[in-house]
C-alpha cells in the first residue's frame, strides 16, 4: 500500500495572494493536498488533535498588524505549541512578523513602505536558502521587525534599503522547525527565493520529522467537516442538467463594411427611448466585434438587489418575482442558463445570443462578505440587470462582416427581412443618415448642465487617511472613488419619444470624443449605462479547450503629438509606482483565478504597454485553464458556469479596490460615502453557446430612469400622459472616477487625476470642470 500524500495546512489571514501560495506549494510538494483554513475558523485547543494528519503548516500573509488579536488569530499560538504536537511551519511577510514577535522582536513602521517592490535580497546561503544564488524578491509590506533582544531568532536573508536602513528578509528559530520570510516568494516577479526556498523548507521539513520520529496519521474523514475539500478543487455547483435539445442557432452572414454600429442600432429603433435596448461595441483598437440585440416584447429581463430573497424575471408583458428558494443570485443565473444551451452558431464570432448586461459594485463586495453602503431608495439601480438575448446581430470591424442570428425556432423569416433592412440601408446610406438626423444637439449647452463634484478638501483628505491605512500595513493600494452629479435643465435635450432618445445620442457623442475597445449603450430600464472602457475585465471562450482570462489595466498615458510609443514605454514602463500598481492588482487576479480553477494558471503578459485610439495604457494577461477538463465533462460546469463561477470570484475588480481585496473593500466602505453602485462594476455577456466577455465600468455614466415600474405582475410604462414630448423634465447622471492611492500618492496629484477621468465623459453634457477645482 503505497503512502498517502503529504498534506499542508496553508493558514490564510484573509489574504489576496492565499492560492498563488498554495499552488508554490503544490509546485514543491507535488502531489501534495493543501487544506486551506482562516485563522478564525478554529481555536489552538481544538486543532492540535488534528495536527499528526499534517506534514506542515504555511503560514500566509495577511492585512494588518502581528499584534492585533483580530488580524492574527490562531497564528500567534502556533509558535508556542508544545513538544508533543510540534511539526515544521513556514510562515510568509505577517507570518514572520508574528514568529519574530512572539520570541522578543520589536515591530517597526518602515520609514518608505514597499508595496509591490521588487529588492535585491541578500542571505546566508543556509537552511532555506541553501544552493540559493541571487534573490529578486517581491516586497508588500509596510511593517517590518527588529530582532535586537529577540531569543532564539537567527537571521538568514536581509536586504538593505536606501531609505530604511537594513530590514530582515529571512529568519529561523534555532531549536525549533520554524522558518519564516518576509518577502512574497509567490509573487509573479519574485526570482530567486520562490520555488527554491520552498522546496528547501519542504526538505527541511521531511529530515526535522525524520530525525525526530514524527510519522504523519491517515487522514481521518471525519476531518473534512473541518479542514474541507483540499486545493485545488473546482467548487460545486447545482447539478442542474442542461436542456436535452439544446436550441440552435441560424445565421445570416452579409458583407456591408459601410455599415457602422451606430447606423444598424437606428435601424433596429433604437431611437424608441420607451424600449429596452443593448449593444456592446468595440469602438476603438484593439476591440473587433461589436454586439447588438434585437430585442422583443418577449425578452426576457432578469433583475436582483442584493438582500433580496429573489429575482424579478420580466418580459414585456408580465413581471415575476421568482424566489431564489437553496440559491443564490449566482448559482440560480447558472440554472437559468444550463436550461438555454445553445449550438450551431458561427465559429467566427463570440456570441450566439444569452444573456447581456451589467453587474454592480455591490454585488462583488456582497460575495465577499462585506455590508454594502446601501441606500434605501425606490430609485436604487438593481444589482443584476440582465436580459436575454434571442436575436443579434454582429459586427466583424476587421472583416466588415456583419452576421445577424437567431436562435428562436423558425425564425427565417425575420433573418430574411433583417438582411433586406440592413442592405436597404447600405444603399441609401446617404439618404437614411439625412433622414436619421436630430435636429437637436447631441449635448447639453454649457449653460444648462450642473455639475456637483466631490468635496475636494474631503477628497484629498480622504487621500491621507487612505495613505495612513497603507501605512499601518492594513492595505497595499487603496482604489478610492466619489461620484460626480449631473442635472440637464435643458428642453431641447428633454425630447424623449418614440422617435427621439437623449440618451442615445449622448452615447454617440460619447464614442466621438472618447472611442473605446469596450464600449456600451445599456437601456434596461429603470437603468441607462453609457460606457466607453479601455478595460477588459474577463473574457472566456467556448468549449472545449476553454480558456479563462483576466486583462488588468493599471498605468494609462494619454496620446499626444509627442507621445510616441518610446516615450509611453519609458513614463509608463520605467515608472515603480505604475508596474508596482499593476503588480498588485496581477498577483492579486492570479489567487482569485487560481481559487476558481486550481493549478493552471499563468501570466501570458507582463505589464505591456498597448497601444489605444486616445491612450497607451499598461497591460498584463492572465490565463487559467480548468484541471482535466471539468468546465466540459461536469454536467453543472456546463453552458459556461465555470467562466461565471471564475467571474463571481473575481468580483469586484481587483483594479477597482486594491490589495488585498476583502480589507481594502472594507476601508473603502468608510472612506467613500455612497454605494458605487454601476460604477466599477463590470458590464457584458454570457452566451449561451459557452463563452463570456466583461469588461470593467469605468469612463461612463448612468442615470436611473423612475418612468418605468415593475411589481409581481407588470412591467409597463406609467400611464403618465407626460411621458411623451412636450413636458420638460431634467435628465440626473452620475459618473463615477478616482484613482489608485498608494503610498507614493499625492493627494493634489490624485484629485487633478480624478478630474482628468471625469473630463472625458463630462464633455458629452456640454460640461467641464468648474474653475477653480
Amino acid at each position: 500500500m503505497s503512502p498517502e500524500p503529504p498534506r499542508i495546512l496553508l493558514v490564510d489571514s484573509y489574504d489576496s495572494f492565499t492560492y498563488n501560495l498554495a499552488a508554490l506549494c503544490r509546485q514543491a510538494i507535488p502531489n501534495c493536498y493543501v487544506h486551506i483554513i482562516k485563522n478564525d475558523d478554529i481555536e489552538l485547543k481544538n486543532l492540535l488533535c488534528y495536527l499528526p494528519y499534517f506534514s506542515g503548516i504555511v503560514v500566509g500573509p495577511g492585512p494588518g498588524s502581528p499584534d492585533i488579536p483580530e488580524d492574527i488569530g490562531l497564528v500567534k499560538d502556533l509558535w508556542k505549541i508544545d513538544d508533543a504536537h510540534l511539526l515544521p511551519i513556514f510562515g510568509v511577510c505577517l507570518g514572520l512578523q508574528s514568529l519574530a514577535l512572539e520570541y522578543g522582536a520589536n515591530l517597526r513602521r518602515l520609514s518608505v513602505v514597499k508595496h509591490g517592490h521588487v529588492s535585491a535580497v541578500e542571505h546566508n546561503g543556509t537552511d532555506i536558502f541553501k544552493g540559493v544564488g541571487p534573490v529578486d524578491a517581491v516586497r508588500y509590506h509596510s511593517l517590518h521587525v527588529e530582532l535586537s533582544g529577540a531569543k532564539n531568532m537567527e537571521e538568514l536573508a536581509w536586504t538593505l534599503d536606501e531609505e530604511n536602513g537594513r530590514v530582515v528578509m529571512a529568519l529561523r528559530h534555532d531549536t525549533r522547525p520554524f522558518w519564516a520570510v518576509q518577502y512574497h516568494p509567490e509573487s509573479v516577479l519574485t526570482r530567486g527565493g520562490g520555488i527554491e526556498v520552498m522546496l528547501n523548507f519542504w526538505r527541511l521539513a521531511r529530515n526535522w520529522s525524520s530525525s525526530h520520529g514524527r510519522v504523519t496519521r491517515p487522514w481521518d474523514q471525519n476531518a473534512d467537516a473541518i479542514f474541507g475539500v483540499p486545493w485545488p478543487y473546482v467548487r460545486p455547483l447545482p447539478s442542474t442538467p442542461c436542456i436535452d435539445t439544446p436550441l440552435s442557432t441560424s445565421t445570416i452572414k452579409l458583407n456591408i463594411p459601410g455599415l457602422s454600429a451606430p447606423d444598424i442600432c437606428e435601424v433596429l429603433g433604437v431611437d424608441d427611448d420607451s424600449s429596452p435596448f443593448v449593444m456592446l461595441e468595440s469602438a476603438a483598437h484593439p476591440g473587433q466585434f461589436t454586439i447588438i440585440g434585437c430585442l422583443t416584447s418577449a425578452s426576457l429581463r432578469v433583475t436582483h438587489s442584493i438582500g433580496d430573497s429573489f429575482v424579478h424575471l420580466a418580459n414585456g408583458e408580465s413581471c415575476d418575482q421568482i424566489d431564489l428558494g437553496s440559491h443564490d443570485v449566482w448559482s440560480w443565473l447558472t440554472s437559468f442558463m444550463n436550461k438555454r444551451k445553445v449550438t450551431g452558431g458561427s465559429s467566427e464570432i463570440p456570441f450566439w445570443g444569452g444573456l447581456v448586461g451589467y453587474l454592480s459594485y455591490e454585488l462583488g463586495t456582497d460575495s465577499l462578505r462585506v455590508s454594502a453602503n446601501r441606500v434605501c431608495s425606490q430609485t436604487r439601480h438593481p444589482d443584476v440587470n440582465l436580459v436575454f438575448v434571442e436575436r443579434s446581430i454582429i459586427r466583424d470591424s476587421t472583416s466588415g462582416h456583419i452576421y445577424i442570428q437567431s436562435i428562436m425556432e423558425d425564425d427565417d423569416e425575420w433573418l430574411t427581412e433583417m438582411a433586406e433592412q440592413l442592405q436597404s440601408a447600405a444603399r441609401n446610406y446617404s439618404t437614411y443618415s439625412s433622414y436619421n438626423t436630430t435636429p437637436y444637439s447631441t449635448k447639453a449647452r454649457p449653460n444648462t448642465s450642473t455639475v456637483i463634484l466631490p468635496d475636494r478638501d474631503l477628497y484629498r483628505s480622504r487621500i491621507n487617511l487612505a495613505k495612513e491605512h497603507l501605512f499601518a500595513g492594513e492595505s497595499y493600494e487603496l482604489c478610492l472613488t466619489a461620484n460626480t452629479r449631473i442635472t440637464i435643465n435643458d428642453p431641447l435635450a428633454s425630447k424623449a419619444s418614440s422617435t427621439y432618445s437623449p440618451s442615445w445620442q449622448r452615447y454617440k457623442h460619447l464614442r466621438e470624443l472618447n472611442p473605446a475597445p469596450h464600449a456600451a449603450y445599456l437601456r434596461l430600464h429603470p437603468t441607462t449605462l453609457l460606457a466607453s472602457s479601455p478595460e477588459r475585465f474577463l473574457s472566456y471562450s467556448r468549449p472545449p479547450d476553454t480558456t479563462y482570462k483576466l486583462c488588468p489595466v493599471k498605468g494609462t498615458m494619454r496620446k499626444g503629438p509627442r507621445i510616441t510609443r518610446a516615450v509611453a514605454e519609458q513614463a509608463l514602463r520605467g515608472s515603480r509606482k505604475e508596474v508596482a500598481e499593476n503588480l498588485m492588482i496581477v498577483d492579486l487576479i492570479r489567487h482569485d483565478m487560481h481559487g476558481a480553477v486550481g493549478e493552471n494558471v499563468e501570466v501570458k503578459q507582463f505589464c505591456t504597454v498597448e497601444e489605444c485610439k486616445t491612450v497607451w495604457q499598461l497591460v498584463s494577461v492572465i490565463e487559467g485553464q480548468s484541471a482535466d477538463g471539468a468546465d466540459e465533462t461536469a454536467s453543472h460546469y456546463a453552458n459556461g458556469a465555470l467562466g461565471w463561477e471564475v467571474l463571481r470570484r473575481s468580483l469586484p475588480p481587483g483594479s477597482m479596490t486594491g490589495a488585498p481585496k476583502k480589507r481594502s473593500v472594507e476601508i473603502l466602505q468608510t472612506l467613500e460615502d455612497e454605494e458605487r453602485n454601476v460604477y466599477s462594476g463590470v458590464f457584458g455577456y454570457w452566451c449561451a453557446g459557452g463563452g463570456g466577455d466583461w469588461s470593467v465600468t469605468i469612463r461612463s455614466c448612468f442615470k436611473y430612469d423612475d418612468r418605468y415600474e415593475c411589481d409581481a405582475h407588470s412591467w409597463t410604462k406609467f400611464n403618465n400622459p407626460d411621458f411623451y414630448p412636450g413636458v420638460h423634465e431634467p435628465e440626473h447622471w452620475v459618473i463615477g472616477a478616482g484613482g489608485a492611492i498608494t503610498a507614493l500618492s499625492d493627494p493634489d496629484a490624485e484629485w487633478d487625476e480624478m478630474l482628468a477621468k471625469l473630463q472625458s465623459v463630462l464633455r458629452v453634457f456640454g460640461a467641464a470642470v468648474p474653475r477653480g477645482h
